[in-house]
């Protein structure tokens, strides 16, 4: 690699890392941005078997630029079927064919729980917030979801003020308890300062590798929970050549990922 394909910015660290979570044959519902961009990757590199789906109804797109939108039409040219949401989401993911969805929220917790309706309580809440859209039947129907978000603790929560999509809810054998399927839900937390996984015990996110220019420290700072360091805890691999090459020539000719610095993604 030489040393301009050294440089990258935050964003594309934080797609690769979600492109190495998917494996080759994986069925993934991606929506735009982080997920899009991180599931093309895998396809591109070593996962040239996965089937991408959008919750709008496509499958297996093929763009030439980065969706704006799930109805986005370059999504539609070339792909294997344009359908609706209840092919995606009644045929395909509750009929358990989705190995792994995508998701954010504005707020998530140390179970991976997923708050996208309130801040504060829901009957006087200090912001109402969009709500779930397809993101409660992918947490809870997906065999895994990845989940992006900000390394803050207004982003992450000890506790989440709603439960829009349900991680492990409350620790081990929740998800069991309320009827979802064992060995389901979040495998990570990617922020734009670490990889956080979870204990297979206590279902409790923990600390796996940390970004190049963080430290351990601060991310335990930033934390709003007693934040656990895995005992092989060690720098987040950098984007290779391949992967770089890919996102920035064929996926986002136009640096469009770039709006990600403005949105504190660094």
């Amino acid at each position: 690699m030489t040393d301009n394909e050294k440089e990258y910015i935050k964003p594309e660290l934080m797609a690769c890392c979600g492109a190495r979570e998917i494996k080759d044959g994986d069925v993934v519902i991606v929506g735009t941005g982080f997920p899009a961009m991180a599931a093309n990757i895998a396809r591109y590199t070593h996962a040239p078997g996965a089937i991408l789906m959008q919750e709008s109804g496509v499958i297996d797109a093929r763009p030439k630029r980065p969706a704006l939108s799930v109805g986005d039409p370059c999504l539609n040219p070339g792909a294997a079927m344009v359908g609706g949401l209840v092919e995606i989401m009644g045929m395909v993911l509750q009929a358990g064919s989705v190995d792994v969805g995508f998701l954010s929220g504005s707020q998530v917790d140390k179970y991976g729980n997923i708050n996208t309706t309130v801040i504060g309580s829901y009957e006087n809440p200090k912001a109402r917030l969009p709500g779930s859209g397809g993101a409660n039947p992918i947490g809870a129907l997906a065999r895994k979801t990845l989940i992006i978000t900000l390394h803050d603790k207004r982003r992450l929560a000890a506790k989440v003020d709603f439960i829009t999509t349900p991680g492990y809810l409350d620790g081990a054998g929740a998800r069991e308890r309320w009827g979802m399927a064992p060995g389901t839900g979040p495998e990570v937390i990617i922020t734009n300062k670490a990889v956080l996984r979870f204990d297979t015990k206590t279902k409790e996110a923990y600390l796996a590798t940390y970004h190049p220019d963080c430290t351990i420290s601060e991310i335990v700072e930033n934390t709003p929970w007693e934040l656990k360091v895995a005992e092989d805890v060690h720098p987040t691999t950098p984007p290779t050549q391949e992967e770089l090459r890919v996102l920035r020539e064929v996926l986002d000719p136009h640096r469009m990922i770039s709006i990600y610095e403005k949105k504190g993604y660094v």
